[in-house]
């Protein structure tokens, strides 16, 4: 290829000069038809091919790398074909005698132009995107996985994100309530990937069947729903990309904080803060872009959803609600029974009928046994052989002072003094446990080891009058000899007196 002051130099003899072309073709050393191609453009024009190449090994063989090639379409990426692989199964398959580069070019062209194009959009104010994100983080020493919900408003780019233990239907409830109340509205249209936490099931003319809950928080709301294309996450790429902006802006290195609370606490001033940015493509910051969102936004109904997860299972033999694979304990007078589980992010509370019959904190570990021993102290008073093997008092972190007073009285009266300290311990039914503490210490500076001798001092306490223990009931103190006063005892205090 020639340069182009090759081309200026024979163009300017030529049009300017008035060389002719057999001329300049003589003095700039080249061929006459190369000076009338030079005399047509002012620049090289680069190599122009007027046919397609021909490939008399390859063409025979395209059909059938075109099915491979659609085939793998429907199958996993990490199992689709390289074009070395191509390559070798028409060598071993089909006779194909041709080298490598060739098959590979033309598996890179078809790929190149089967990739999908976009159309850039416009967004209306009032409408939103939703999903959820992954990361690590570090909460309360304990490094775990943050499961992140994010709702971006396209309009105007502001968004808003927050952290859970797990993507679990209770969080994508609860994030709906928390940006819902982060923006002050509801949004219009809410744009969703096909999540089993909303679709139940994809019909067959792209329909979607919702699930209960889903149905119930849209009810709830009131706003219209919108899903992508299964696998098409680009279908909703504003939000995907505050999923990616969030992670490699708030989340890294990894967030340390002492509970969930506070890391959301910390993300929502992030997301405050970024209002006062200006999104390359905008004249105005997100702030007043989103004043515009605002104003297009539906009204809050007057309470947020119950963001929750409701399931009615039986409780066990030994008194224990299962649900998502741990096990939750209620009071032995509801083993048996029929009961409703509400789970909230953090925490189960579990009722019958009309009453709730316990509260725990929600586990995220596999299997795991949440204990509340108060529980079991109706049963443990009646099994008191079982007292000292109880997994739902293994962990009960109490004061000192009762293990010493579950010692004595054990010591001193065995079975019986057993059952006398899981009746103590039931005095936590009813009173604080800084009443009953006191009363326990009291007890022992006194020696009246017994659980009427507890409970009269926790009742002297609340009601803040002078216990009256008749101390000869207890056994185990130590005999007090008090002798009748003699008056002549006294005439050794008198002066002159001989003793």
């Amino acid at each position: 290829m020639y340069s182009v002051e090759l081309y200026s130099r024979v163009r300017r003899a030529c049009h300017v000069d008035g060389m002719s072309n057999s001329a300049a073709a003589r003095l700039f050393g080249i061929d006459r038809k190369t000076v009338a191609k030079i005399l047509k453009h002012s620049v090289p024009p680069g190599y122009r091919r007027e046919s397609p190449p021909i490939r008399p090994k390859l063409d025979p063989f395209v059909a059938i790398i075109d099915q491979i090639l659609a085939d793998d379409m429907s199958r996993i990426k990490k199992q689709r074909h390289t074009a070395k692989r191509i390559h070798e199964r028409l060598r071993d398959e089909h006779g194909f005698t041709g080298g490598i580069t060739i098959v590979t070019d033309y598996v890179r062209e078809k790929k190149r132009r089967a990739r999908e194009v976009f159309v850039p959009l416009s967004h209306a104010p009032g409408h939103a995107q939703v999903d959820f994100g992954e990361s690590l983080g570090v909460i309360g020493g304990i490094e775990c996985k943050l499961h992140y919900f994010a709702m971006a408003l396209p309009h105007s780019d502001a968004f808003f994100i927050k952290a859970y233990p797990a993507e679990t239907t209770e969080a994508f409830c609860d994030g709906h309530n928390a940006a819902f109340g982060f923006f002050g509205g509801v949004p219009l249209t809410i744009l969703y990937d096909n999540t089993t936490i909303a679709v139940a099931k994809i019909c067959g003319d792209g329909k979607r069947e919702r699930t209960r809950t889903f149905a119930e928080l849209q009810s709830h709301y009131l706003f219209d729903d919108k899903f992508g294309r299964p696998g098409k996450g680009n279908d909703k790429g504003t939000v995907e990309g505050v999923i990616g902006y969030g992670r490699r802006n708030f989340l890294v290195s990894a967030p340390r904080f002492d509970s969930f609370g506070a890391l959301n606490a910390w993300l929502e001033e992030q997301c405050l803060k970024r209002r006062g940015d200006t999104v390359r493509g905008h004249a105005e910051p997100i702030g007043d872009r989103l004043m515009r969102d605002l104003d297009a936004l539906m009204v809050m109904p007057p309470t947020p959803y119950d963001a929750c997860e409701k399931v009615s299972t039986r409780a066990t033999s030994i008194s224990m609600v299962r649900y998502r694979n741990n096990d939750y304990s209620v009071p032995v007078a509801y083993a048996h029974h029929e009961v409703q589980v509400r789970a909230y992010v953090h925490e189960v509370i579990i009722g019958c009928g009309a009453d709730v019959i316990a509260c725990h904190r929600r586990s995220y570990e596999k299997a795991d046994m949440v204990f509340d021993p108060m529980h079991y102290l109706p049963l443990l008073e009646q099994k008191v052989g079982a007292l000292d093997q109880a997994a739902p008092l293994k962990d009960w972190d109490l004061p000192d002072e009762f293990a010493t007073l579950h010692r004595l009285l054990e010591a001193r009266m065995g079975k019986t003094g057993k059952r006398e300290y899981v009746q103590i311990l039931r005095l936590l039914e009813t009173f604080e446990i800084g009443h009953v503490h006191a009363a326990v210490k009291q007890a022992l500076s006194l020696g009246a080891i017994g659980y009427d001798a507890v409970k009269h001092l926790v009742l002297c306490r609340i009601e803040k009058r002078p216990p009256r223990l008749d101390l000869d009931i207890y056994p185990y103190l130590p005999k007090a000899l008090v002798e009748t006063t003699n008056p002549a005892s006294y005439k050794v205090l008198m002066p002159g007196t001989v003793t």
